[in-house]
Parts: C-alpha cells; sequence; structure tokens
C-alpha cells in the first residue's frame, strides 16, 4: 500500500474526542495530541512521570517560589512527591501550587533554607503518558480526563527484556528436552572469546511433559496431565503464575498445548504462553524462546497498559507493533511490541520524507537510550524473526537495527580506551547536566563542545555538572596515559565513537544487502539525530540529509499516520507442484482470517484491503511460509481490482501474474 501524501490515516472528522499519539522511549516520553476543534499540542516529558526545575527562593519553611518552562493551572501538581535532586531530606509533597506566584506550598519543610538555583522535580504516581495527557488538556490529577483516542508505543517490554526484570516464569517442554534453551543453536556471539559466558535463560523453573506427537500430527504418547500434579503444585507455592509451553510438533497439532494450558490454568496460573499460538511453524527452538519472551513480558506489558488505559478509559486505545501497524490494546501481544517505539519513528520518516519528495529514505532516530535506522524504498522491509537483546523472536517486524548510542549513552574510560555505552544514564539520574547526579553523556559531551543551548531545554541543565564529570574522566585518562590528552580532543573522540556505531548500523541494513546509502536520503530525527546527521551522513557519501518539522516528536507523529493492520500467516510443507495448485485457495482462506480479525475489532469491511501478499519459498524438504498483510485503508473507498490470483509459481521463485493494483 502506498499512502495518499494529501491523506493521512486518522479520523479527522469532528467529534468530542481528543486524538492523542504517545511514544515513550526509555529518557523521554513524546507526546502529540489533537483537539476535537483541531488544534494541535506538542508536549515532552521525562519517562520517569517528573517534571523539573530549580529553586528561586524560599519564602517559608513550607513555600519556595520556583522557577520552572512547564505552564499547568494552579494545583495541578498537587500531591505530587517534591524532591531535590543533590539534597537528601524527608519525603515531602506538594500542597498547594499557585502558577501566577510560581510559588510550591509544601506539607512540611524539606531541607530548611535551599539554595536558589537547586534543581528539583515534582513526581506524579501515574505513567508519563497519563501525565502527558493531563499536561496538554490541562486536567489536574484525581479529575477525570475528556473522552480519548489514544495511540500508544512503548519500550517498557524492550526494557524489562534487556534488563531481566520480567515475571517469574516456569517452561513446560517435551520429555527429554528441558535443556533445549541452554543448548541453544551452538552459536558462540563472540568466536573468538575465550572466556565464554551464555546468558542464562528467562525462566526460573523447567518441567518436562511426559508426552510426544509425531512429525505428521499423530499422537505417539498421549499427554499425561496427572504425572504433572505435584510439579505444577510445587510451582504455584513457589510464587510463579506466569508459563510458557512449547511441545515438540505442536504447530501441526496444538491438541497437547492446549489442553496443557487449561490444566495450568484451573491449577494457579494466571498465563500461558503455547508456542503453537505465537509462533505456530516448524523449529522447535524458535517456537520455545518465542514462547517464554512472551510469557516472561506479559505481565510487565499488560500491568503497564492498564495502568496507562485505566485513567483513558475509552476503547479507543491501540497500540504500536513491532511491524508498524497498530492493534487494540486488548490484542495485543508482549512478543509483537518490542520494537513499537521504533517502529513509529520509521512511519513517521516515510510520512516525512515522502512529503518532502524523496522515495528512497534511511530512517536515523537518535534518540535518548539508542539509535534506530531502518531503510525504506517504496515500501516497509520486513523481517519475520528477529532478536532483541539475547533473545531470538519469530514475529513480524520492520528491519530495523538499533544501536547502543543516544544521548544518555555514558563515556568513560575503563582503563584502556574510551568507551560510549551500552549503558544509558536514563530519564532517572540522566546526563550529568540534568543535575541529579549522572554520568557523562553524549548529551554532555555535545553541551561542553558548545553544540547545544542549554537555555532551550525543558528542564534545568547544568553546565558545571557535566564539566565536574567529564574532569574526573580526564583524571582518570592521565593517571594510565603519559602523554597530556586535550580536552577537545577527548571530547571529540566520543562523538568519533558513537557516529561510527551508528554509521555502522546503517551499512548493516544497506550495504551488507546490496544497497548503497549514498543513493538515499537521510531523515534524521529523535532529540539528538540532528546533532549527528552530518558527520555520520559523511562517513557514508551520504548527500542528501532531511531533518523533519517536530524532528524530536516524529515517533509520536508516526502513531497518528499508522493504520489498523494484522499479519495473517500459514505454514506449507509441500512440494512445489501441490502449492501451484493450491496457492489461490489458501491464499483466499488467509484473506478471511484476517479480514474477520479486523472486522470484530470494528472495521468497516470496505475500509480493509490487502496490502502486501509474501510468499517464501524453499529448496525441497525445507519450509514454504507466506504472509498476508491486511490494513485499514488510508484512502476511504472501496478497492474493487485487488488481484485474487496474484501468484503463478515457476521454478523456485513466485512472481507476480500481474502488477500489484494495491493503492
Amino acid at each position: 500500500m502506498r499512502p495518499n501524501k494529501n491523506k493521512v490515516s486518522f479520523d479527522k472528522k469532528k467529534d468530542l474526542r481528543w486524538q492523542v499519539w504517545i511514544d515513550t522511549g526509555g529518557t523521554f516520553t513524546d507526546c502529540l495530541a489533537l483537539e476535537p476543534t483541531g488544534k494541535l499540542h506538542r508536549m515532552k516529558v521525562l519517562s520517569s512521570s517528573a517534571l523539573r526545575g530549580t529553586v528561586g527562593e524560599t519564602v517559608s519553611p513550607q513555600e519556595i517560589r520556583v522557577e520552572v518552562k512547564w505552564s499547568v493551572p494552579a494545583d495541578f501538581i498537587k500531591g505530587f512527591e517534591f524532591v531535590l535532586l543533590d539534597i537528601n531530606h524527608p519525603k515531602v509533597r506538594v500542597e498547594r501550587y499557585n502558577p501566577s506566584l510560581s510559588i510550591i506550598k509544601l506539607n512540611k519543610s524539606p531541607a530548611g533554607t535551599i539554595p536558589a538555583g537547586t534543581a528539583f522535580e515534582v513526581r506524579c504516581s501515574e505513567e508519563a503518558p497519563v501525565l502527558a495527557v493531563r499536561l496538554v488538556t490541562g486536567t489536574p490529577a484525581g479529575h477525570s480526563l475528556p473522552d480519548i483516542a489514544m495511540r500508544l508505543a512503548t519500550t517498557r517490554g524492550t526494557n524489562a527484556l534487556l534488563q531481566r526484570r520480567g515475571a517469574p516464569i516456569a517452561f513446560f517442554i517435551t520429555r527429554g528436552f528441558g535443556d533445549i534453551l541452554r543448548i541453544g543453536n551452538q552459536q558462540r556471539p563472540e568466536l573468538f572469546a575465550l572466556d565464554i559466558r551464555k546468558p542464562e535463560p528467562l525462566y526460573q523453573a523447567v518441567a518436562e511433559v511426559p508426552e510426544r506427537i509425531a512429525a505428521n500430527g499423530t499422537i505417539l504418547k498421549p499427554l499425561q496431565l496427572n504425572k504433572l500434579e505435584k510439579e505444577v503444585s510445587r510451582l504455584v507455592e513457589s510464587g510463579i503464575r506466569v508459563a510458557a509451553v512449547a511441545l515438540m510438533n505442536s504447530y501441526i497439532n496444538p491438541e497437547h498445548e492446549r489442553q496443557l494450558a487449561r490444566f495450568l490454568l484451573k491449577r494457579g496460573f494466571h498465563h500461558v504462553s503455547c508456542s503453537s499460538d505465537l509462533a505456530p511453524f516448524i523449529r522447535l527452538l524458535p517456537r520455545a524462546e518465542t514462547a517464554v519472551v512472551d510469557a516472561y513480558l506479559v505481565p510487565v506489558i499488560n500491568d503497564y497498559l492498564d495502568r496507562v488505559q485505566t485513567p483513558v478509559n475509552d476503547g479507543r486505545f491501540y497500540v504500536m507493533t513491532s511491524a508498524g501497524g497498530l492493534v487494540q490494546s486488548k490484542s495485543v501481544r508482549a512478543k509483537d511490541s518490542l520494537l513499537s517505539g521504533p517502529a513509529g519513528g520509521v512511519v513517521g520518516a516515510v510520512l516525512a520524507g515522502r512529503s518532502a519528495g524523496f522515495e528512497k529514505l534511511i530512517a536515523f532516530d537518535m534518540g535518548g537510550t539508542s539509535t534506530d535506522v531502518a531503510r525504506f524504498d517504496g515500501d516497509y522491509d520486513y523481517v519475520f524473526e528477529h532478536e532483541v537483546g539475547d533473545a531470538h523472536l519469530v514475529a513480524p517486524a520492520l528491519a530495523i537495527e538499533s544501536v547502543a548510542a543516544g544521548g544518555g549513552s555514558i563515556c568513560s574510560f575503563d582503563g584502556t580506551k574510551l568507551q560510549v555505552g551500552p549503558q544509558s544514564a536514563g530519564a532517572q539520574p540522566g546526563p550529568a547536566c540534568y543535575g541529579a547526579g549522572g554520568p557523562l553523556t553524549l548529551t554532555d559531551v555535545n553541551l561542553l563542545l558548545g553544540r547545544l543551548d542549554g537555555s532551550r531545554f525543558e528542564i534545568p541543565i547544568g553546565i558545571d555538572c557535566a564539566k565536574h564529570q567529564f574532569d574526573k574522566i580526564l583524571e582518570l585518562i592521565q593517571q594510565h596515559k603519559d602523554e597530556k590528552v586535550g580536552k577537545e580532543d577527548l571530547l571529540e573522540g566520543f562523538l568519533d565513537i558513537a557516529n561510527e556505531r551508528m554509521a555502522n548500523a546503517i551499512r548493516r541494513i544497506s550495504i551488507r544487502k546490496g544497497y548503497d546509502p549514498k543513493d538515499y536520503t537521510l531523515v534524521a530525527f529523535g532529540g539528538a539525530g540532528a546533532q549527528h546527521a552530518c558527520a555520520v551522513a559523511e562517513q557514508l557519501s551520504i548527500d542528501t540529509i532531511l531533518i523533519p518539522q517536530d524532528a524530536s516528536l516524529l515517533s509520536a507523529l508516526g502513531l497518528g499516520h499508522a493504520v489498523i493492520e494484522r499479519f495473517s500467516e500459514r505454514q506449507i510443507l509441500q512440494r512445489l507442484d501441490v502449492v501451484q495448485t493450491n496457492i489461490s485457495k489458501w491464499i483466499r482462506e488467509l484473506e478471511v482470517e484476517a479480514v474477520s480479525t479486523l472486522e470484530k475489532e470494528g472495521v468497516h469491511k470496505d475500509d480493509i484491503e490487502i496490502r502486501r501478499r509474501i510468499v517464501n519459498l524453499r529448496l525441497s524438504d525445507r519450509i514454504l511460509c507466506f504472509r498476508l498483510n491486511l490494513t485499514r485503508k488510508c484512502l476511504c473507498r472501496k478497492l474493487s481490482n485487488v488481484n485474487t490470483k496474484p501468484f503463478s509459481v515457476t521454478g523456485s521463485k513466485a512472481v507476480p501474474s500481474k502488477p500489484n493494483q494495491s493503492v
């Protein structure tokens, strides 16, 4: 599907709802909100749900005059926790706020007389997206929000996976395969490493299931649930309430997995992720890995979405998937949400590039925690298996390459060499210049080099804090090196490391796949993208850079232009002659399946179009897998000429028999 440049995918009809698009990153949460009148609001808040400012003067032991750049109604921050960032003090809360006098009254004195210029923050107990909505709508905490249609992208699942903060889970696998995830595919992540340290599996316990299904789907050994009673009781008593199930050959016969799931739910488990539902394809290892990741993240994702959706209290709540489409929050699967934020950025980059007349684009999204890059050449590039950290997933996703180089990436010296990342200062404490005791980061480096104007930030910026952290690194280097290192050379060195890492990410999505990056336009966005775009483009011989309007909010803008979308997939293990005879029938069945899914979510059948048909053919005895991609139409008219027999199969390739007539 190629969107009409003059059309957008969100509903512009005047109604009583606000339309809100929010992307929650590791450091900042970006928000665009469209009033019912059509007025667009922009908002950027810390993902820690905090507003920051500086102390002007102490009026009384409980009253402080503050200097802030945020504008809120009277008593908007009533009940928020008040924290002085570099002073220890008892826990205090905001009792009253007078915006005309810029005076905060606290329920008790925090620390006597507070020096002028001291950085502080007021922390909201609600999630950052809710705080952003309250700010743009002017709705104080404790008051009901107006009617809202929300679209959300979040890195909550990604961060939980990378930081190992998921739920404790049990892994149920066919007897004899209990160590399959420890063995993995036996590939070494670092080929020449002598000290090999394999990551620990995500599960806390493994249970081997007495059952066996043959490769043709027949039952060789019936499922014996009675032999699992004691093991399941022990797991429940230990506090494990989430399970991942992956049984041998369940992709062709899922009955044992379904029986086991029902059994576990009756015995006290709250959620069960079955591999046959998540990835109904051959190969036990990827199915098992996908089920474990999904189970590990389900409580994290669901709890987060509940906390965001409850104040919104509206059925029109959609979440961006890793494939760049929208699904209702109740239909979100954890394994499909890990790249939701970067996917929104790709959609926004394509919108910006096409609006400027460019079709061949490289999206360069440099945020606070990471940099995400993707290639676009007339259509989105997809992958159907991808990795996030140590986890391998079978799930459709936009082909996005991520590297740990963002504005919050920590700059350090390990005694031998300079390092940038992969650790990030995040939203709390944030870069050193944020004044909360954070380390030196790329944001501090750019500030010290004069490439940033601290007065333009919405939060207080202290260059002295950045200088202090930089001097500590400089002193450490001089202790290990005989020669004197220039301050500016050292700062430029940190930038060179980050720029090279980001350029390499672009090479992986272009040169390594046979595409020359100099033929593309670099769309630079994210909070830090414009600062590094020229240096990255120079390394890749790219001569055209596009910095769109709302560059730091482009992922949120992409959410507003995304479409409701579903992938319908089926694996066919048949010879080519059988495929040639039946492919049209299979495609029609997939059409019915996908259309039905969208209709159940309230999308009218006339507003549904088949955007893309993908057929993967492999050599004999391997896998044939094809996918059908449906979306809600961007153009509000019925397509009457969708090709229902799109493929004529010859040799080992599938070729369209007619040009794709989808718009």
